[in-house]
């Protein structure tokens, strides 16, 4: 066993049948956890869960609306009552609607807000108890590289990720006492379905965002897997409140 092995965990982690968040929760698993996607898509989350279990860990699904407490508080009590409780949670859910900021409706603002951050501070709520009953737990909440600096296109959400890190904070030090971490991961220019759009439909863009990466390209899902096990296991335990961008070296221009 290292400090690195989650074998016995229970990791719950929201938006988790795709991109960054099944990229997280297939690292979780091969570092021992049980998982629990926590999606509303229905068939991308049994798809998902296949491919977890391919990997040798338990793994189940529920239907869960990040923004609806009833929805949030049936997450976590299907977590304990298929695994005894949650160690681990990944807020990961999240949206991005594209437009000038001047051209939102109040509707698409606060549906990209609520999901964003008040979900994420929902959802940590919830586990809340759970963690502090059980001596302890790590919270990972996913931020942005926009959590840093502005985005002239996706005003609402730099917003709620901006948010995402302040919460992560505030969350950090009430919580420290209960021996809960509560960390951030900023993912950079990662190829999801979210980002896909850029690369399909605006290729200039793609090829200006990716010459300005040290790197020289975008990342892949799977690439947030060591950041996210390290602030889920006992290697992170006197790590928190910290906001870990993942990004190839944007963010450090």
């Amino acid at each position: 066993m290292t400090m690195f092995d989650l074998s016995g965990k229970t990791a719950i982690v929201t938006g988790g049948n795709g991109g960054i968040g099944l990229g997280i929760a297939r690292g979780l698993a091969q570092a021992g956890a049980n998982i629990v996607i926590a999606a509303r898509n229905e068939s991308k989350t049994e798809a998902a869960l296949d491919d977890i279990r391919e990997l040798g860990a338990k793994a189940i699904g529920t239907a869960t609306d990040v923004t609806d407490e009833a929805s949030v508080a049936a997450m976590a009590e299907a977590a304990t009552n298929e695994f005894g409780g949650v160690n681990i949670l990944v807020n990961n859910a999240g949206i991005a609607i594209r437009k000038a900021p001047q051209d939102y409706t109040l509707e698409e603002w606060e549906q990209v807000v609520d999901i964003n951050l008040t979900g994420t501070f929902l959802c940590a709520r919830q586990v809340y108890p759970l963690m502090k009953d059980a001596g302890g737990g790590k919270i990972i909440n996913i931020g942005s590289m926009t959590s840093i600096f502005g985005s002239d296109w996706v005003a609402a959400y730099s917003s709620s990720k901006g948010g995402v890190v302040q919460l992560t904070k505030s969350l950090a030090l009430s919580w420290a006492a209960d021996n809960i971490q509560v960390n951030s991961i900023l993912p950079g220019w990662i190829h999801t379905d979210l980002t896909n759009p850029i690369r399909s439909d605006n290729p200039e863009r793609y090829a200006s965002i990716t010459a300005r990466i040290p790197h020289g390209r975008w990342g892949e899902p799977d690439e947030m897997r060591g950041c996210a096990i390290f602030l889920a296991s006992a290697a992170s335990d006197y790590v928190t409140g910290t906001a870990i961008p993942v990004d190839g070296g944007y963010a450090a221009f």
